[in-house]
């Protein structure tokens, strides 16, 4: 014989429903001011600009105007896109005004990034630099990037898509990506 299983009550039928969207409203919410609204940073001279990589494009435009304005000396970018990408030649193979200095960050990721500002730091005595990414990653990459370099940071959030189908997968990537971030000790 089956043992027979209860039906949950009504109650349960309207609360877990209620409960459920109460909690996605909440994390909604917490996300806003982390992911849709970061804490970006008055801009002012730095060491250098650093331009965190991705295939959002327009941070890389972000990076170069601040370089050309006079903000640094010195333009980064991370070409995590690979070296060989055509769009980068732009940056990387130009003539300017300014330093301009392109790798493939080891591993291809924030952390890799991290790592190699680091290294950058120490070799050329950054004390404080402006960090271009775009704008749902500027408060994991100023966490990473603060794990990994002591001196002062300037995030700045670069433009980037909208709709709810792109801000849902940000808060489902970013949030991951702390995950991990939390999870990786030191640099």
């Amino acid at each position: 014989m089956y043992a027979r299983v209860p039906k949950p009550s009504r109650r349960w039928r309207v609360l877990l429903p209620s409960g459920l969207l109460a909690l996605l409203a909440a994390a909604v919410l917490a996300g806003l001011p982390v992911y849709v609204y970061p804490q970006v940073d008055p801009l002012r001279s730095a060491d250098a600009i650093v331009v965190l990589g991705g295939t959002a494009y327009e941070r890389f435009d972000v990076g170069l105007d601040l370089a050309e304005r006079g903000y640094a000396p010195e333009l980064v970018i991370a070409a995590s896109t690979g070296i060989d990408d055509p769009h980068m030649a732009k940056y990387c193979d130009g003539r300017f005004p300014f330093r301009v200095a392109c790798f493939e960050p080891d591993p291809w990721t924030t952390r890799g990034e991290a790592q190699e500002i680091r290294r950058r730091a120490e070799a050329e005595g950054w004390r404080h630099i402006i960090v271009v990414t775009f704008t749902p990653h500027v408060s994991r990459a100023r966490y990473i990037v603060g794990k990994c370099f002591d001196g002062e940071l300037t995030m700045v959030g670069s433009p980037s898509p909208s709709g709810l189908p792109f801000l849902a997968w940000m808060y489902l990537r970013q949030s991951a990506g702390y995950i991990k971030a939390a999870t990786e000790f030191g640099c």
